[in-house]
């Protein structure tokens, strides 16, 4: 059971930003509703996965909820379709324990993930956090803007449109695939730990025992060196980190 909580001050930061909620538990739902709404947020609700992407299309979500045990088409899977077509920012719900769901959900592409039972102040906290490194419905004209660009090593990142050129190709990422490119390239042929790569990625401390880098490392290397097993532009420093070189 999701326990109740005192409200924070509203933030007019997020007033306005669209929460796609996905669960087939309606009185979760309808507390999660409630609760987001009374922050500014405007919430749609889904009972499985079999609209989502219908959803996203005609509403344009800022953000996605998406619990994995869905009836219809379970989490993993609407996940998988989403990283095909939106690079979305998407919180998974995962049941409390389930290490195997919250890795293969990281691998699938999942920006970040909260165990059920929770807070609902917790995952107000890390909406908060996820839309604060990214929201990719954004669109302005600074995107012109020189410094908004990073060129190196045959990629082309645009901070203002948060987009990604591979070779001229565009390519696909999740909101914390970016924000990890993105720290890599604006230190280049820099080792930067473990730790700090994702701090800095993600705005908040791991515990010492969460991997997940590794496995987000491993996407990027799929989706961004033409040899994935032989990495050319993101090195492994072994006992250190991780370096991008600009001259692969």
């Amino acid at each position: 059971m999701v326990k109740k909580c005192k409200k924070m001050k509203k933030e007019r930061t997020f007033m306005g930003k669209k929460v796609l909620l996905v669960d087939d538990d309606e009185r979760l739902l309808k507390l999660l509703r409630e609760y987001l709404e009374d922050y500014g947020f405007q919430v749609l609700t889904l009972a499985d996965g079999s609209s989502v992407l219908k959803s996203i299309r005609t509403e344009h979500p800022d953000i996605i909820i998406l619990d994995i045990m869905l009836p219809k088409k379970d989490g993993l899977e609407v996940l998988k379709e989403i990283r095909m077509e939106f690079p979305l920012p998407v919180i998974m719900l995962t049941a409390k324990g389930e290490d195997a769901d919250r890795i293969v959900g990281l691998e699938l592409g999942a920006d970040d993930y909260l165990p059920k039972p929770f807070n609902p102040r917790e995952l107000l906290a890390r909406i908060k956090a996820v839309l604060r490194r990214f929201s990719p419905w954004v669109k302005s004209e600074p995107e012109k803007d020189a410094s908004l660009i990073i060129e190196a090593g045959g990629l082309v990142l645009n901070k203002a449109k948060h987009t990604l050129l591979v070779e001229d190709k565009e390519m696909a990422l999740s909101s914390t695939e970016y924000k990890i490119l993105e720290v890599l390239m604006e230190h280049p042929n820099r080792v930067l730990s473990r730790d700090e790569l994702m701090n800095r990625a993600r705005g908040r401390d791991f515990m010492a025992f969460d991997r997940s880098i590794d496995v987000h490392i491993s996407k990027l290397r799929a989706k961004i060196e033409p040899q994935p097993n032989s990495p050319k532009r993101i090195k492994t420093v072994w006992g250190t980190g991780y370096m991008f070189v600009d001259a692969p």
